[in-house]
Parts: C-alpha cells; sequence; structure tokens
C-alpha cells in the first residue's frame, strides 16, 4: 500500500460535509477536508436561516458555519483549500486530485454541494460583480440608496429579495413565470408590495443585462411579450442550484442527467469506497437539516467500510 493514504477525503466543506467530518473525527478517523471556496459553502452566504433546529431565534449563515467548523477541527479535521479535479480508483485506494497534485484515501465523501445557478442572458457573464451578483449577503450593502432588480421566484430570491431592501430604494422582482415561494415569505412579500419597497413582474423574462463597460445600467425585459427597458444599479440572480459534480464526468461514477450522484441507503456510490451526501445526492431534500443529517448517514457507513477495509 502506498505511504501517506488518509483514511478519508471529504470534497466540500458545507453542511453535510462538516457534520460527516465531527463524526468520522471523533472517532479517529484521519479525515482530510477540501474546499475550493468557503467553509460553510452557499450556507455561508444566507443571511437568516430560521428552519434549522436548536436556534429559536434564528441564525445567520456565517455564524453558524464557524460554529460548524470550530467542532469540527476540535476533533482533529484537517480543512485545507483546494479544487478537485478528479477521483481514480488505483486497487483498494481512491486517488484524488487536488490542484493538480494527487491526494490518497482508503474513503472519499462527496459533499462537493450546489452552486447558484444563471439566467443565461446576454451580459450576465460580461458583467459578473459590475453589477450582476449570486450572494445578496456579500454585496448587498455596496448598492445603498440603489435601485435593484432580482431574478427569480422561489424562496432564496424571496427572501433574498426581502434582505436587499435594507439598502436598495426599491427592488424589482424578475419572476419567469409565478411566485413559488413559501407561504410565509409570500405574506412577507406582499406586505412589501404593499409598501412599495418591491415591485412583482411575473411571466417575464430578461432577454439582455446591459452595462456602460464598466458597470450595469439596465435590464431588456420581456414581459408576457410586452418589451420594455428596466433601468437600475445592479441585479441579483437567485433562479435555482446546480450540483458541483463536473469533476466527476470521467470517474464512472453513476450521476443522473441533472448532475446529482446517485447512491444507496447507506450514501455509497457506484464505486466502492466512495460516497455522496447532501444536496449533490440524488432524492436530497436540499435542506441544511436533512443534509448535515445525509453526512452523519455517510460518516457511519465510512466507519463500518473502514473496519471492513
Amino acid at each position: 500500500m502506498s505511504q501517506d493514504v488518509k483514511d478519508l477525503v471529504i470534497i466540500g466543506a458545507g453542511p453535510s460535509a462538516l457534520a460527516a467530518a465531527i463524526y468520522t473525527s471523533r472517532e479517529d478517523i484521519k479525515t482530510t477536508m477540501f474546499e475550493k471556496a468557503v467553509v460553510g459553502g452557499v450556507t455561508a452566504t444566507i443571511d437568516m436561516i430560521d428552519n434549522y433546529p436548536g436556534f429559536p431565534d434564528g441564525v445567520d449563515g456565517m455564524t453558524l458555519s464557524e460554529q460548524w467548523e470550530k467542532q469540527a477541527k476540535r476533533f482533529g479535521s484537517d480543512i485545507q483549500f483546494g479544487e478537485v479535479t478528479k477521483i481514480e480508483i488505483d486497487g483498494k485506494e481512491k486517488v484524488v486530485t487536488v490542484d493538480g497534485k494527487e491526494v490518497r484515501a482508503k474513503a472519499v465523501l462527496i459533499a462537493s454541494g450546489r452552486r447558484y445557478g444563471k439566467v443565461g442572458a446576454p451580459g450576465e457573464d460580461e458583467y459578473f460583480g459590475k453589477g450582476v451578483h449570486y450572494c445578496a449577503t456579500c454585496d448587498g450593502a455596496f448598492y445603498f440608496g440603489k435601485k435593484l432588480a432580482v431574478v427569480g421566484g422561489g424562496n432564496s430570491a424571496i427572501q433574498e429579495a426581502i434582505f436587499l431592501t435594507r439598502f436598495a430604494t426599491h427592488i424589482d422582482l424578475i419572476v419567469r413565470s409565478y411566485v413559488k415561494a413559501s407561504a410565509v415569505l409570500k405574506r412577507e412579500l406582499g406586505n412589501m408590495v404593499k409598501d412599495g419597497k418591491i415591485t412583482v413582474h411575473e411571466a417575464t423574462t430578461i432577454d439582455s443585462i446591459n452595462g456602460d463597460g464598466a458597470h450595469v445600467v439596465s435590464l431588456s425585459l420581456d414581459e408576457n411579450g410586452k418589451k420594455s427597458t428596466l433601468e437600475l444599479d445592479g441585479v441579483f440572480v437567485f433562479v435555482g442550484m446546480k450540483p458541483n459534480t463536473e469533476f466527476l464526468n470521467n470517474s464512472n461514477i453513476e450521476i443522473t442527467d441533472e448532475g446529482y450522484i446517485r447512491t444507496d441507503e447507506h450514501m455509497m456510490t457506484s464505486l466502492d469506497g466512495v460516497f455522496a451526501s447532501g444536496d449533490v445526492r440524488h432524492g436530497a431534500t436540499k435542506q441544511i437539516a436533512s443534509a448535515a443529517g445525509e453526512g452523519v448517514t455517510a460518516a457511519i457507513a465510512i466507519r463500518e467500510y473502514l473496519h471492513r477495509y
């Protein structure tokens, strides 16, 4: 067997990954995590989380992520930053390529989560960071006293639109079909509409995101067949999420057409000793609490797998 083989490599450092690491590290399973962005993943960018157990008054995503990180590190988890680009099998060992270097492990847990989807309109990529954003918590404060648009009609879009009213003078909510948020958020959105803080545009698509070369200045809209131009200072996009699984394209791990990883009830993928949990897994409920629970399920299965290794 090769030298310096880790017991477990976890890809990602979001809720599912950190929950798993707390369990495995606590049982003296040598656990190394690789995160390419921020510890906590998308959770760390959420302004307020009201439905995670144990926080009756809610908790902001960054605080929750920091607490998970401290707990995992207390038991010895090694959290490193790096991007995984490949997983291969070499005998019983799993070879994970991180920033061009090979890391060997007895077991691997893929908990790479999801990322924000894009509108796909002309100008979106060109003006990324120049008026086009995907995180209200990260970038909303730059738009104090400005006019913004939020794109999307689900829970995340409505929640972020409401959050952005703290800074912007007005929010135009651009919804491709109709608002699909929870009843609680719909009521809060209705109050914002009555107060004149948000205007909802249903059955509306974006033809293009326009700028002056340095920053976004307007959106070209198609509102139920009627063309219009909406002048503004920035646009925040929340149109769903996509799984971070492109690095698995040549790995022989079974994934769905949408890019989600198939597993059995023990979170094992189609490759022996390679597990998946959380939002990246086919069948996941895409909730923070259940992602953490899946991480625990995976950790217990990994423990049993390593006992048989």
